[in-house]
């Protein structure tokens, strides 16, 4: 206990970059940031042994890290990481979206690959860090500040075991539109050959392996002409799971909205708060299996009104067709239903201190 106090408490060394981009090439990078492709000055490291703890809390310039060939990540995979943002206010400033919740999740991925677990004040101290330094590369409009939290293994050895050193970073990305050309709705392919998680795996943990299992499948989407891969349970092959980098909500006739049950799939934020902002609204909500074949056939009956998917990156993201090697379907009239419109409307307005937040879920980010 006195060690996780000392740890969350420990100073920030910051080191400003002495060569960050010019105030005019920013205003233009932020102009069409795209997601993941423009990166802000600074970055934040915090190491960790097993002998010292976490130590050497520090904001630098965003650079190249030096890795040694046997640093135990590029062997085990040892990894984790979040997703979050800050989102720029009418008053200048900018908050984060429940950022408590970031921090809990990285601490049970980082439990489920066997790494240390960062205090939660500490996790949230190094985002407000680079939030603060890099202020002025929060967007305004409809983009937002995408912040990356992630840990890596960084011992060098080539034993089978967890790693005794780990780096912690966050590193920031200006981001607009996920999808390219700001879809109203997108495609989904979904995969017979592969699955994403199985009961006992590491679906629920935010690590990289999980997407790394995901990239095939994907690439099979977009030979497809789909935007995302949607993928099934791996014990049945019947059971919706997500896609992969989304969870999934099924909206009917009578009003009533379901998503898949928590297991081997992520607890997504975005699910969670969906959930909360629906039950608020008197919405009937249920998180239950949801058959492939009841799928297709609720679609088709029109009992299925809307499918949307939903994540931090690409917020509410509706669901138009269905495709798989057992022929297609689409869903509603293919676009953008009421529903999610309106959920979109409210979840951004609360993220942006736009609308009364009841559940104190938006926090100052510096």
């Amino acid at each position: 206990m006195e060690e996780t106090a000392k740890a969350a408490k420990q100073q920030f060394n910051v080191r400003p970059n002495a060569q960050a981009i010019s105030a005019a090439e920013r205003a233009t990078l932020l102009e069409d940031p795209g997601f993941g492709r423009v990166f802000t000055d600074h970055m934040v490291v915090i190491k960790y042994s097993d002998d010292r703890g976490w130590y050497d809390a520090e904001v630098t310039a965003r650079a190249p890290l030096s890795i040694d060939p046997a640093c135990s990540v590029l062997h085990y995979a040892q990894e984790i990481f979040e997703g979050m943002k800050a989102y720029r206010t009418q008053d200048g400033g900018a908050v984060l979206f429940r950022p408590d919740a970031n921090a809990r999740r990285f601490r049970q991925s980082a439990e489920r690959l066997a790494m240390p677990l960062i205090p939660e004040e500490l996790f949230l101290e190094a985002v407000r860090q680079i939030v603060s330094i890099d202020r002025d590369w929060v967007p305004s409009g409809e983009g937002a500040l995408y912040l990356r939290p992630f840990m890596f293994g960084s011992e060098v050895m080539l034993g089978v075991r967890p790693s005794s050193e780990y780096l912690f970073l966050v590193i920031a990305s200006p981001a607009g539109n996920y999808f390219k050309g700001g879809k109203d709705a997108v495609t989904i392919w979904v995969s017979n050959d592969y699955t994403r998680a199985a009961p006992g795996g590491t679906g629920a943990a935010k690590c990289g392996g999980n997407y790394a299992a995901g990239l095939l499948p994907q690439a099979q989407a977009v030979a497809n002409g789909c935007d995302q891969v949607v993928f099934l349970d791996a014990v049945e092959r019947r059971w919706v799971d997500e896609l992969g980098g989304m969870n999934l909500f099924f909206v009917f006739d009578d009003g009533s909205i379901n998503t898949p049950p928590l297991g081997t799939i992520l607890p997504g934020i975005t699910r969670d708060s969906l959930l909360t902002i629906a039950r608020d609204r008197g919405i009937k909500v249920s998180e239950s299996p949801y058959a492939i074949d009841q799928w297709r056939a609720d679609a088709e009956s029109g009992r299925l009104r809307e499918t949307f998917a939903c994540g931090t990156a690409a917020v509410i993201t509706p669901v138009g067709e269905v495709r798989s090697v057992d022929g297609n379907f689409k869903i509603g009239d293919g676009g953008a239903g009421p529903v999610a419109k309106e959920l979109r409307k409210t979840l951004t307005d609360i993220q942006r201190g736009n609308a009364p937040d009841p559940h104190g879920w938006v926090q100052k980010a510096y």
